[in-house]
């Protein structure tokens, strides 16, 4: 059964603890860059840490998205995807939730530059996805919807016409999207619903009928797709289990139905929200907020998730809801958004996939309503 799932698959294409994470290094010492959004209801802003070759953070500046968050305390967009970078991590895309758009910004190490920003098409966008010259927005507000966009070489953003496409109800409740490595599919999640939806990308760049797939397993939130093609599914698990989420894998089949191929593979925590896999494929690292902890997974050739060594790789400090996830562009460094400490923790990813703390930095507000991650 699996090797036939394989041919199914859309195939495509010991780190030490550091020195104190935080740094007051000047910018031309960063290698990369870890980007947060505000969310704020008054004005929305991206901070901007560089990044440096041990995975320390710089202090950050902070850049006005020109749109509003929607506010809040904790969690309060509840997707993945809030915060992209695109492909060639050229362009910085963040949503607007509070009043409707999208912007994008010109990435230059920690330095951002404001290059557009347009309407959502729908009401409170909540995450986007990029492929090539493709961006699709997800918004969950109102009727649930996704609609398209051409992206100009010049970064700015070109609504596809008769591009929008509704999920199958409309409080669907949608968490986040992806697009299949070779581009040929957008998968949805809708997390009130707990099903998973494909739309294949017609060469116009609009979508063809909703293929709806069930979830194999209860509380699903964020789909991410792994470079060899399989869909991944992280899970909240049912309604009063004690740690019991779970990720799953999926085959995106020809016609877009899902097969699953690890079903609902335990975290050993808690309200597992979020996902992040590294640029090889090789892992991919849950956040479970509720318990505070990191669980992580090996990625085989076919789509398989292998728990690794005691599942739960690493615990975040005290008092934190971590939320969303980024790993940097050379597979080196994962960081987690707290909320309730207002910290950025930091993990160096080990070649056998094991995490070792490498600190955390602060400068957040531990009570505001942060969404999204993206790192380079």
């Amino acid at each position: 059964m699996v090797s036939r799932i394989r041919t199914l698959l859309i195939v495509m294409l010991a780190i030490a603890p550091g020195l104190p994470a935080l740094s007051n290094a000047g910018t031309h010492g960063s290698t990369g860059a870890v980007f947060v959004m505000t969310n704020a209801a008054s004005g929305n802003e991206i901070i901007a840490y560089g990044r440096n070759a041990d995975g320390s953070l710089q202090q950050g500046r902070r850049f006005t998205t020109g749109g509003r968050g929607s506010g809040g305390v904790t969690d309060p967009l509840a997707s993945q995807g809030s915060l992209t970078l695109t492909e060639d991590r050229s362009l910085l895309l963040a949503v607007n939730a509070g009043s409707g758009s999208i912007s994008v910004f010109r990435v230059n190490g920690d330095r951002l530059s404001l290059v557009d920003r347009v309407p959502c098409g729908g009401s409170e966008p909540v995450a986007v996805a990029q492929h090539g010259n493709l961006v699709y927005l997800l918004n969950a507000g109102g009727t649930s919807n996704v609609i398209g966009f051409r992206l100009e070489r010049s970064g700015r953003l070109r609504p596809i016409a008769h591009s929008i496409a509704f999920l199958t109800t409309s409080n669907s409740g949608p968490g986040s999207l992806s697009f299949s490595p070779d581009g040929q599919f957008l998968l949805v999640t809708e997390k009130l619903n707990n099903r998973i939806d494909a739309f294949h990308v017609q060469l116009d760049g609009t979508l063809g009928p909703i293929v709806v797939t069930a979830a194999v397993g209860p509380g699903t939130f964020a789909v991410a797709f792994a470079p060899n093609g399989a869909a991944l599914v992280s899970e909240t698990g049912p309604a009063g289990g004690n740690n019991a989420s779970a990720i799953s894998s999926y085959a995106a089949l020809p016609n877009g139905t899902l097969a699953p191929i690890s079903a609902s593979v335990p975290t050993e925590g808690a309200a597992t929200c979020w996902q992040a896999i590294t640029p090889d494929g090789r892992f991919v690292y849950t956040s479970n907020s509720a318990t505070s902890t990191i669980s992580g997974f090996a990625i085989g050739t076919d789509g398989a998730l292998t728990p690794l060594p005691g599942t739960v790789a690493a615990t975040l400090p005290t008092g934190s809801t971590n939320l969303d996830t980024a790993i940097s562009s050379d597979g080196k460094f994962l960081y987690t958004l707290d909320s309730g400490t207002g910290l950025v923790s930091i993990f160096g990813i080990n070649g056998d996939g094991s995490l070792t703390s490498l600190g955390d930095a602060g400068g957040l507000s531990a009570t505001a309503g942060f969404n999204g991650i993206a790192a380079i």
